[in-house]
């Protein structure tokens, strides 16, 4: 695939800092050509903690049809209007595979997606995305063995849906201490740094932030994420981490 050399720029690593991902669900979509839509959900891997896809509900553009959008083609989010620029052209997204028939996402689905756009697969190496911290546009490798393809075609994945998980009650180790309200992300690597807690009347409803290191997992069969923390640790919270939980 040949991609166009016009793209939007990509957010210098100095500059990276820490966005709220529910303050990004309903952000407009804008590809190098035209407006694609606006930001329906995020797809985020629980193991490996980063965002692997924003969920893009496309409307009368596409037939209502919702594509997944690789941060590989994230530029400047523009803030003040609301809207992540994606370097792809309109054709490239409307040529992509669709979601639809690939529910859930499975890894043969994202090794069609990956090889329609060229990107380095994720999971074909130790680092957060494959060759390294942050999604760089770099060919996939060619040497790569039809074992290796097998073996990482069942490998078992962890995405889970931001729309799903905020709502989900906190476990801590001795009882209940609240809510997930949101995740903080790093717009340079997409990676998950906190997840932000709304603690409900016990705390005076303050949100905290808690490192995603205290989280032990997130089950979906129970609809809760347990963390390795008690209340009294958490009352503990130095109140930076309190202040700043909504804001990033």
């Amino acid at each position: 695939m040949t991609r166009d050399t016009q793209e939007y720029p990509t957010i210098p690593l100095a500059d990276s800092h820490l966005l709220n991902l529910k303050e990004l669900i309903g952000n407009k979509l804008a590809a190098l050509d035209g407006d694609i839509g606006h930001i329906r959900d995020f797809y985020f891997d629980d193991n490996i903690w980063v965002v692997r896809y924003a969920v893009a509900e496309t409307g009368s553009w596409l037939t209502d049809r919702l594509v997944l959008l690789s941060p590989h083609a994230f530029g400047v989010l523009d803030q003040r209007e609301k809207t992540l620029n994606i370097n792809l052209r309109k054709m490239q997204i409307q040529d992509s595979p669709s979601i639809e028939s690939h529910k859930p996402v499975t890894r043969l689905y994202e090794v069609e997606y990956f090889r329609h756009y060229g990107w380095p697969e994720y999971w074909a190496g130790d680092a957060m995305w494959g060759l390294g911290g942050f999604p760089v546009l770099v060919p996939p490798a060619k040497d790569e063995s039809e074992t290796q393809r097998i073996y990482y075609h069942r490998d078992d994945k962890h995405l889970q849906s931001t729309h799903d998980v905020i709502g989900y009650p906190i476990k801590a180790v001795d009882g209940e201490l609240g809510h997930v309200s949101s995740f903080l992300v790093d717009d340079r690597s997409w990676a998950i740094r906190d997840m932000v807690v709304e603690t409900g009347h016990w705390y005076s409803g303050k949100e905290i932030r808690i490192p995603i290191g205290e989280i032990e997992r997130i089950s979906s069969m129970e609809t809760q994420v347990i963390v390795n923390l008690s209340k009294a640790e958490i009352e503990r919270t130095p109140d930076h981490q309190v202040a700043k939980a909504g804001t990033g």
